[in-house]
């Protein structure tokens, strides 16, 4: 469904995503099946939307950007994709890209610096601003975002030796996640 009173130029937009009122999607996206992109989302050209992804309100997916399937955006989440950026200096050289690995999180009001990655089912606190690379599995919050945990694949939060808040060890196997980010 593109509701009526959004602006979609894009032809790539997967079976049962769901494109709600005042969103603007430019013709070179790209977004995957059932996806949700709540009101006042602006998507620009050079972006892949993966699979089951959903993007909460007043969140821009600038160029360079892609994101991968089952990853949650929440509400007023921040991308940039110019270190330096300057007003009416379009060099497309200067475009860092960054990836959001698959099932992460990014929280309400966090800021991802250019050219990051977010490894898989990686956890971003809200408000927390990113200037490095996440690994996989990593709980990251604060300003500038530090490791301050880990979190399983189906969300439960650990402490940093890997144990929740009842001291039971969980192995996450991070070894899977081949982290080594280029």
């Amino acid at each position: 469904m593109i509701h009526p009173r959004s602006d979609v130029l894009s032809k790539n937009i997967g079976e049962d995503t769901l494109i709600w009122q005042f969103c603007v999607v430019l013709p070179g996206a790209i977004i995957g099946r059932n996806c949700n992109l709540c009101a006042h989302v602006f998507v620009e050209n050079n972006v892949v939307i993966g699979d089951n992804v959903t993007i909460k309100n007043g969140v821009q997916i600038w160029d360079g950007i892609t994101i991968e399937d089952d990853v949650f955006i929440g509400p007023n989440a921040t991308f940039t994709n110019e270190l330096i950026p300057r007003s009416k200096n379009h060099n497309l050289e200067n475009i860092k890209n960054s990836v959001i690995k698959k099932g992460a999180t990014i929280g309400a009001n966090a800021t991802i610096l250019p050219e990051i990655t977010i490894g898989e089912y990686a956890f971003i606190g809200a408000g927390s601003v990113v200037t490095t690379d996440v690994p996989s599995n990593a709980l990251y919050y604060g300003n500038p975002a530090k490791q301050k945990g880990y979190i399983t694949n189906e969300g439960l939060i650990l402490d940093m030796t890997m144990k929740d808040k009842f001291g039971v060890f969980h192995d996450l196997n991070l070894d899977r996640h081949n982290d080594k980010i280029s």
